[in-house]
């Protein structure tokens, strides 16, 4: 690993830069659901619409992930993550000036550039680090970015609160300043070696999928992802129309999946090298499920209130935290002089999924029908993920890799 110095562009990123870079795309994807009911209203549309800010955000980081990872292994970690940031900062001002809700949505689309930082961030990891080292610092390195999800949802309520929908964005455009600045003086390049042509990197794809490896990794990270992307799609509505809470508490309660999330990565950050990938996986992907099948259980007898409905959320984010980390290394590790695209690869089909159960928790979700709907959904979505880490366990002993 070459040596860190902070602000020094001539050496690897600080693990401070990482956090802060993947913090503003995380910020960027919660901290306005609390004004979702407020921002349907200003642009005169329903509430179901609105909500495709959200899903279509989440398509739209897949499909920009299936090229960015390739790009960066071609051109290089820094401009691309440089330009991302630019392109992300002009977006959220034009989302904020937006004169009607087409024009917003095309602006919201365009945002899902700085989504980058998730796969690059990765890809950066990995350039630095071993499989077992990269598993352990993606571990911290989600660890501090969760701190910005917690937090956001419960800012933009108060910020909805004080200053309307439009605060929330204005906050993520002052943010993407001062990320590029950081950026232009901490990211030295990492991706050391580059492919002949961008063409090469995308023909690199095949190899990707005919790994089976890459696909289990893969799989058990969309899966166990889907039951917390169902939760943004679906949380919304329930706080608001099942338990009538106002933009600000709702922004509190949004803070519970981020608190086990950061406890679950400050597990893979201590334990990951010691016990293994494969196990970390399980011992996430069973955290999350038994959770959940707490919660639906609960909410079958019919004891519903929102301490329960997020409290056991916080289930969910612990066993994502665990597990993601190490699950995203080992990803990587398939074909590593192809970290970018593997990275953006498995961005791309995690996000892409995302995006589905996102958009189907909208659905399922009605006035009478109360928050059970989407909590089968999640629990439906975590369970595979157990499937796909057994199917891990049983490719890493084939290749000897247990």
């Amino acid at each position: 690993m070459q040596p860190v110095r902070f602000l020094d562009r001539t050496t690897p990123p600080h693990i401070a830069t990482l956090i802060l870079v993947a913090g503003l795309a995380a910020l960027s994807l919660n901290i306005f659901l609390p004004s979702l009911t407020d921002m349907a209203a200003h642009f005169g549309v329903e509430y179901s619409l609105m909500q495709l800010s959200v899903a279509a955000y989440l398509g739209m980081t897949a499909i920009l992930q299936l090229v960015i990872g390739p790009i960066s292994d071609r051109f290089g970690r820094r401009p691309v993550l440089l330009g991302a940031t630019a392109i992300f900062i002009a977006a959220t001002l034009g989302a904020l000036w937006a004169p009607n809700f087409t024009v917003f949505m095309i602006c919201r689309l365009v945002q899902a550039t700085i989504a980058s930082g998730f796969a690059i961030g990765r890809a950066v990891v990995r350039d630095m680090v071993p499989p077992e080292k990269a598993a352990s610092m993606i571990g911290y390195v989600t660890m501090g970015m969760s701190l910005v999800p917690m937090v956001g949802p419960a800012i933009g309520g108060a910020l909805d609160s004080a200053f309307g929908w439009q605060g929330s964005f204005w906050l993520l455009a002052i943010g993407g300043g001062l990320v590029f600045a950081l950026l232009w003086a901490d990211l030295g390049e990492t991706a050391t070696s580059r492919s002949t042509s961008f063409a090469a990197q995308v023909r690199a794809y095949p190899t990707l999928f005919r790994s089976q490896r890459f696909w289990a990794y893969c799989l058990a990270a969309a899966t166990a992802s889907g039951a917390f992307f169902a939760f943004l799609g679906g949380a919304p509505y329930v706080g608001d129309v099942f338990y009538a809470m106002d933009s600000a508490t709702l922004g509190a309660y949004f803070a519970a999946p981020a608190i086990g999330y950061m406890a679950g990565n400050f597990a893979s950050g201590r334990f990951a090298t010691r016990i293994g990938i494969n196990r970390m996986i399980m011992l996430g992907a069973l955290v999350t499920t038994g959770g959940l099948a707490l919660l639906a259980l609960i909410e079958v007898a019919g004891f519903t209130s929102p301490n329960i409905f997020f409290g056991f959320v916080i289930c969910v984010g612990l066993g994502n935290g665990i597990m993601l980390p190490s699950a995203n290394a080992g990803m990587l590790s398939v074909r590593p002089e192809l970290a970018g695209s593997a990275a953006g690869l498995g961005g791309a089909i995690t996000i892409g999924g995302g995006a589905a159960l996102s958009m189907l928790a909208g659905v399922v979700l009605t006035p009478t029908s109360g928050p059970l709907p989407l909590v089968l959904i999640m629990l439906a979505s975590s369970a595979a993920s157990v499937v796909c880490v057994l199917w891990v366990i049983r490719r890493a002993k084939a290749v000897g890799a247990a």
